[in-house]
């Protein structure tokens, strides 16, 4: 007679971006009762779906509707809210700073190492002071309300080199959340300056700083010129094979000697593992990335799992022009990932063989502005209002809920009719402040 458990499996997901909440959706909707407990650990208590931050900056999206609250999807999961800090497999637990500050640990059976990608920032000085990130909800929000705050500034002022400061505009990093986030904003910017007196589109500065000869890699060469120069006729200054070398003050120094001061730098130059890996004792790559199968199990510890931008998962479908290829880190291949990730931790526990991970790039899409965009699927390329709309929807359609479509789709169709939303709402930033005035007033 087989032996009974004692008690369920415990699974412990590290990490509720795309991976952590994909899996574990994945598990509680296959999971036999009583067959394992699932735990979800991440500091915020949503996932947020990164490829709409542009547009949420922007104003087409409802900043609310690009999260997705975890407690309420994962409904048959145990939702913990604090940042793991340390993973120690030899004894199977994880270290865990709390939303309140104190330390548990977690133990578990089984172990899936979620934890992404962060910023990886570059040794320039004045970075980590004027330096603004686009890869959380806050900072997509915080964006939207400084760039019309420095429309509202600008518009107030008789300094002509203060307005011209606060009217720079500076992305660093040519890559897809780069080009989306300047294109978005500056659509957006454009859009709002119709109610500002005194203000000309002529007035406005906006400038991409590229270190690499073309942008967005991930489309054809031609689709990047295309885009270079649809962002110029815009009147977006492009710097490719050009590096930022200082930014100290707002004063941006570039290497080919162009020099210029700017009150909002906005930083996308790259991403890197998270760092926390370090404090792991599981297997690291030379970009600090968890060693994995193609089946996404972590080499040489059975019962751990590794899948997105954390993870070094070889790429099958270029395996044969190159043996060391591994999946890059975009939401394509994580939302995949995630999906059969669950599929082969259930597949293990009932005492069946876990299946590799394949799947050929399909091609990508970017959004650069309203009915503006370009699209490289299966080799064809399109361009314009075409390509925007299969851009939004692609990703309407992997948007993780039906209640989030919905909203997203009936956030467009508003915007539509009724244009971009252009209020900054920068009390946020300071909702203290007024309050404060009145008790010394």
């Amino acid at each position: 007679m087989a032996a009974v458990k004692s008690q369920p499996t415990r699974i412990v997901i590290v990490g509720g971006g795309y991976v952590g909440m994909y899996t574990a959706l994945g598990l509680q909707k296959k999971l036999r009762s009583g067959e394992a407990s699932v735990t979800v650990i991440d500091p915020q208590p949503h996932m947020t779906y990164q490829p709409f931050l542009p547009e949420a900056a922007a104003g087409s999206i409802e900043p609310r509707h690009v999260v997705v609250p975890l407690r309420k999807v994962l409904n048959r999961c145990h939702v913990v809210t604090g940042r793991a800090t340390r993973i120690e497999h030899a004894r199977k637990a994880v270290t865990v700073e709390l939303a309140d500050g104190h330390i548990e640990e977690y133990e578990y059976d089984v172990l899936v190492s979620a934890l992404g990608a962060i910023s990886r920032t570059l040794p320039i000085p004045g970075l980590p002071e004027v330096g603004i990130g686009m890869k959380t909800i806050g900072e997509a929000i915080y964006l939207r309300n400084h760039v019309l705050s420095r429309l509202d500034q600008a518009a107030s002022t008789n300094d002509p080199d203060l307005r011209k400061r606060l009217l720079s505009f500076v992305v660093i990093g040519g890559g897809f959340a780069g080009i989306e986030t300047l294109a978005e904003l500056e659509d957006m910017a454009r859009y709002a300056l119709r109610y500002y007196e005194g203000l000309k589109r002529e007035d406005m500065n906006w400038v991409l700083v590229e270190a690499t000869g073309r942008i967005m890699p991930e489309v054809s060469a031609k689709l990047g010129v295309y885009t270079v120069e649809r962002l110029e006729e815009r009147g977006i200054k492009c710097f490719l094979d050009t590096r930022v070398k200082s930014m100290e003050g707002g004063h941006v120094v570039l290497d080919d000697g162009t020099e210029f001061d700017s009150d909002t730098i906005i930083w996308t130059a790259g991403m890197k593992a998270n760092p926390m890996l370090r404090n792991t004792d599981l297997p690291l790559d030379e970009r600090g990335r968890v060693r994995c199968t193609a089946a996404m199990q972590v080499q040489g510890l059975p019962g751990v799992w590794a899948a997105g931008d954390c993870s070094a998962v070889p790429d099958l479908s270029r395996i044969e022009e190159d043996p060391t290829a591994t999946c890059v880190p975009n939401a394509q291949h994580a939302i995949r990932q995630s999906k059969l990730l669950s599929k082969n931790i259930i597949a293990t526990l009932r005492g069946k063989e876990p299946k590799e991970y394949f799947h050929k790039y399909l091609g990508s899409v970017a959004g650069l502005g309203l009915y503006k965009g370009v699209a490289d699927v299966f080799g064809l390329r399109f361009k314009g209002a075409i390509a925007w709309f299969m851009h939004r929807s692609y990703h309407v359609a992997f948007v993780p809920t039906v209640n989030r479509k919905l909203r997203v789709l009936m956030d467009w169709t508003q915007a539509l009719f009724y244009g971009r939303e252009v209020v900054a709402l920068g009390q946020i930033n300071d909702p203290k402040d007024e309050f404060d005035r009145a008790v010394k007033s």
